[in-house]
């Protein structure tokens, strides 16, 4: 089992390696780095919303504590000095409140400045990371291009291998078809082979032939001068003389075949 899971890992892990591309990784990243960013400032946004709210609810409050100071005076000169002592107490707890808020302000104060600075380092390194990666995309994508060149020109890419492949096998079909004809007309040239036919004989063959046939045409021949002049014994001196004839023609021609 473990090994069969080694095994499967590794197939995995080939398969992946062969299909990952380095520009859609960079794409990839980039974009994670922008959510990032687009985060940071929304965190950004939130604090600066919550400084903003507790400013608003201090000034609110101030503006309380100086209502209840005036009312305060106000009923001591009447001589309702409860009345007044209870407007300062609820000045106080006012007092107390603002005091609160003002130390959560500085708190989101701090926060948001770190943010800020936070968000303006992001966004420079966002940006040097989106002109490396421009970079290397255009350096991948140029020398994928100049080994694809490459390949194509050396013959060891699989298009031009599977071209190369075709054009091989074609030649060797073409030399095994012409050194079978080839072979095929020597056995008929030597008698090797029969030809169904009759056309294909060797010249010795063919030239036998002619002689054969044309002795017998000068035979018939004088055949039928010999039955023309009526007589047999004449005929039978035409026959012998038509048969040294062609014993002459023969010899003559002989020594011309041999010579061809």
């Amino acid at each position: 089992m473990k090994r069969m899971g080694m095994i499967f890992r590794a197939k995995a892990n080939k398969a992946l390696d062969r299909a990952e591309d380095p520009r859609e990784t960079l794409d990839y990243s980039y974009q994670k780095q922008l959510e990032l960013l687009q985060k940071v400032r929304r965190g950004v946004a939130d604090v600066a919303t919550s400084r903003k709210r507790l400013e608003l609810q201090m000034t609110q409050l101030r503006g309380q504590t100086s209502k209840l100071e005036e009312q305060g005076k106000k009923a001591l000169a009447l001589g309702r000095e409860d009345l007044a002592r209870e407007a300062l107490s609820r000045k106080a707890a006012l007092q107390q409140q603002v005091t609160d808020l003002e130390g959560q302000h500085q708190t989101l104060q701090g926060e948001e400045e770190k943010l800020t600075l936070a968000a303006q380092r992001l966004q420079a390194k966002v940006d040097a990371f989106r002109t490396k990666k421009e970079t290397i995309k255009a350096t991948y994508t140029a020398a994928q291009a100049q080994t694809r060149i490459g390949e194509a020109f050396s013959g060891i890419s699989e298009e031009m291998g599977d071209v190369g492949m075709a054009i091989q096998r074609a030649e060797d079909k073409t030399a095994q078809l012409q050194a079978r004809s080839g072979a095929i007309d020597e056995l008929l040239a030597s008698g090797a082979l029969d030809d169904p036919t009759g056309m294909a004989k060797d010249d010795i063959t063919a030239e036998l032939d002619r002689l054969s046939g044309g002795s017998d045409v000068e035979l018939e021949l004088q055949r039928m001068k010999a039955e023309l002049a009526g007589g047999s014994g004449a005929g039978q001196q035409a026959i012998e003389g038509g048969q040294e004839q062609t014993g002459n023609a023969q010899q003559q021609d002989t020594p011309r075949f041999n010579k061809e």
